[in-house]
């Protein structure tokens, strides 16, 4: 059974191999990264445990039985009782449900664990797959998303209740 984790410095070899092996994959849906984001991945993975670290955010993977990254599921923004959701799914557990489920468990962990009432997520209008995701899990349409929070794509933002 995958088990959600927050995000730790021992995941960050295990995390570069996941963004490496889908990469593609992801590029068809969301802007790709870009090689720098590779060149620098340690650089990055450390701030990233500093924002953790801070509060700012809450980092998470989705590990498989076998240690494999299955997924990120990102709370970014934390601030009054509200944060955006972010992730990412592997391209060979994705439309088996993993992403929903995972979304919903975050859900309640928001809540539970960080007193978080409300989680917002921007789409791009060609990403059909997340808005699925989303909408199974509880967020409903809420109002266009500035190109500039979809690295130039347009979109809709997305919100869910958590007190729901």
């Amino acid at each position: 059974m995958p088990e959600l984790q927050l995000l730790r410095a021992e995941h960050a070899t295990k995390v570069l191999e996941f963004e490496l092996a889908n990469r593609a994959w992801f590029a068809a849906s969301v802007p790709d990264r870009g090689d720098a984001f590779f060149d620098r991945f340690t650089d990055r993975y450390d701030a990233l445990l500093a924002e953790q670290e801070a509060g700012v955010c809450a980092f998470h993977v989705l590990l498989a039985e076998d240690g494999s990254v299955l997924g990120r599921f990102n709370l970014i923004d934390i601030e009054d009782g509200s944060a955006q959701l972010g992730y990412r799914i592997a391209q060979h557990v994705a439309g088996h449900g993993v992403a929903t489920a995972t979304v919903r468990q975050l859900c309640r962990s928001a809540a539970d664990r960080y007193g978080l009432r409300t989680l917002r997520a921007a789409v791009a209008h060609h990403n059909a797959a997340s808005r699925k995701v989303l909408g199974k899990a509880g967020f409903v349409p809420v109002g266009p998303a500035d190109p500039a929070d979809l690295s130039g794509e347009p979109g809709t933002w997305y919100e869910r209740d958590l007190s729901l």
